[in-house]
Formats: structure tokens, C-alpha cells, sequence
């Protein structure tokens, strides 16, 4: 596990502690913070940031969580697979793992981007433990008919092109500012540390993988099983939900219409956030796990 630099660690909520967990030939990279006995809040970043997301909302809550912040395999300080290892099975079965080890009793599921996906594919198998989801912008079922892919997505798709951009230039760590609402939020050293665990050509599989992983058509993708999956367990689980949504994210803005009218239960949130909204509503997010927590029945 490679060292945080101080200017990273000084950016970060004091008291973290960190582990590094096996999981099926990987490992997965994890920061905890607060008391080992306080309610478990799990939080999942998506493509292509890591765990340091989450700190300015770890910042807001109230004291006594336990909070455990995973990096996504292949991204923050996890290890690094291959191109093809990257599936949204493969990626649920690592978090999935990391949290029977880090976090193996009741939990809340808060999540944005990928990491919905990813954590509610995991949870599907252990959803005995889930007591509560809270979504920033991010996506859990398949693309209904007259889905478009985005700008981002067709990138993705293109051959020879998709790779100089992804893993020669380093897109989009450059360039998430111009996703945000207010694009003052993710500059100097916030940009910086964002872009600091995949500063390496060779590290940089991931973000080109899961922007592949992102279904391009409702039928034929390898991703679509798996999102049935999460869909059936976002409209099923019978816990607690909170929404909170950047509505000028150019990538997931109306999607938030999509997840309240399969959960009309759901407080949802909508803010003038872009997609990286931990940066710019990070006391919304902390409200909105908060009164989740507070629903949750954690017997």
C-alpha cells in the first residue's frame, strides 16, 4: 500500500485508519473512521475518484458512525487488474468480500456513480444486512428502450482513440471540474489528489474499463444481468432511502426522475451540484445519511 503524501492526509478527516483486505487475487484498499461500535455507514465512489471523495462529507456527520470508505479495485489505492477483469461481477464480488471483513453487520449503503451498482450487486447477496441506501447521482438499472449513450460512454467505445485519451492523457481526471456545477470545486490541491493515485501511464486501466462497463444499448451488454439485479433489489429492499442529486451533472442529471419513480418512499434531495456533488453539497449528503440512519432499524 502506498503512502498518502502529507499534502493528501492533511485534506483528510482526522482519525483515519486504514486497511488493505484480500479479496480472490486482489486487494482492496479501505479507510474506517469512528468508534468500532458505532452504526456501520459503507461509502462507494464510482470512476474514476477514490475513497478521498467522501471526506468532506465524513467531515459533516455527527460524531459516532463508523464509516468505511473502500477504494474501487483497480482505482485509489486498491490493486491494479487487467482491462478484462473489470465487470460489474467482478467489482461487486471485491467490495463484497472487503465488506464481510470490514463491515460484517448492519449496515447503510451510501453510494454515487458506480459505486451503486457495485455496492447494490454486493448487497444483493447479503441483503439481510442492508438497513439503508443513500444515492448521490449514479445508476442501478438496465437503459430503458431509446437510451442514448453520453459524449463520455461513446468515447469510450472508440478504438485506438479511447485508449491515448483514457490511459495516455489521463481522462477525465483531468477534466472533472467541467462536470461540476460550480467548477471552482475540484481545482489546485482537490484536483490534484484526485488525479495522484493513477498519476502512473501503467495505472490507468480502470477509468477506460468502466466507462466500458456502462451498458451502450438496453440489450446485448455484458453489465445488463448484473443491473436487473441491482434494479429488482433498489425497488424491493425494504429499508429507509434518501436521494440526493446534482441536477447539473451532464452525465446522470435526469436520472434521479428514473430512481423516484421506482422508490416514491424516497426523500430526494435536488441540488445545483454537478456529478462529483460530495464536493459541493457535502451537508446534504450528511443530513440525508443521517435521517436515513435514524429510520434505519439496526436490530
Amino acid at each position: 500500500m502506498e503512502t498518502l503524501p502529507d499534502w493528501i492526509a492533511r485534506q483528510l478527516p482526522s482519525g483515519a485508519r486504514e486497511h488493505d483486505v484480500a479479496t480472490r487475487g486482489e486487494r482492496v484498499h479501505a479507510m474506517t473512521f469512528g468508534p468500532d461500535d458505532g452504526h456501520t455507514i459503507v461509502m462507494l465512489h464510482g470512476n474514476p475518484t477514490w475513497g478521498f471523495l467522501w471526506r468532506r462529507v465524513i467531515a459533516a456527520l455527527p460524531p459516532g458512525f463508523r464509516i468505511v470508505v473502500p477504494d474501487l479495485v483497480g482505482l485509489g489505492r486498491s490493486s491494479r487488474p487487467p482491462a478484462s477483469a473489470h465487470t460489474l461481477e467482478n467489482h461487486a464480488a471485491w467490495i463484497g468480500d472487503a465488506l464481510d471483513q470490514l463491515a460484517p453487520g448492519p449496515l447503510v449503503l451510501v453510494a454515487q456513480d458506480w459505486g451503486g451498482a457495485i455496492g447494490m450487486l454486493a448487497m444483493a447477496d447479503r441483503s439481510a444486512r442492508l438497513r439503508g441506501i443513500v444515492f448521490g447521482n449514479t445508476a442501478v438499472s438496465p437503459p430503458r428502450p431509446g437510451f442514448k449513450a453520453t459524449l463520455f460512454h461513446r468515447l469510450a467505445k472508440l478504438p485506438i482513440a479511447s485508449t491515448v485519451l483514457f490511459e495516455w492523457l489521463g481522462f477525465p481526471l483531468g477534466a472533472l471540474h467541467l462536470s461540476q456545477g460550480d467548477r471552482s470545486s475540484i481545482r489546485g490541491e482537490v484536483a490534484r489528489a484526485y488525479r495522484w493515485p493513477l498519476r502512473r501511464r501503467k495505472d490507468r486501466a480502470a477509468p477506460l474499463a468502466l466507462a466500458r462497463m456502462v451498458p451502450d444499448a438496453p440489450e446485448g451488454h455484458v453489465s445488463l444481468p448484473a443491473l436487473t439485479r441491482t434494479d429488482r433489489l433498489f425497488r424491493d429492499a425494504q429499508v429507509p432511502i434518501a436521494i440526493v442529486w446534482g441536477m447539473k451533472d451532464p452525465v446522470l442529471g435526469r436520472i434521479v426522475n428514473h430512481l423516484e419513480r421506482l422508490r416514491p418512499d424516497a426523500k430526494v434531495t435536488r441540488t445545483q451540484a454537478g456529478h462529483f456533488l460530495q464536493e459541493e453539497v457535502p451537508d446534504e449528503l450528511a443530513a440525508a445519511i443521517g435521517d436515513v440512519a435514524g429510520r434505519a432499524d439496526w436490530s
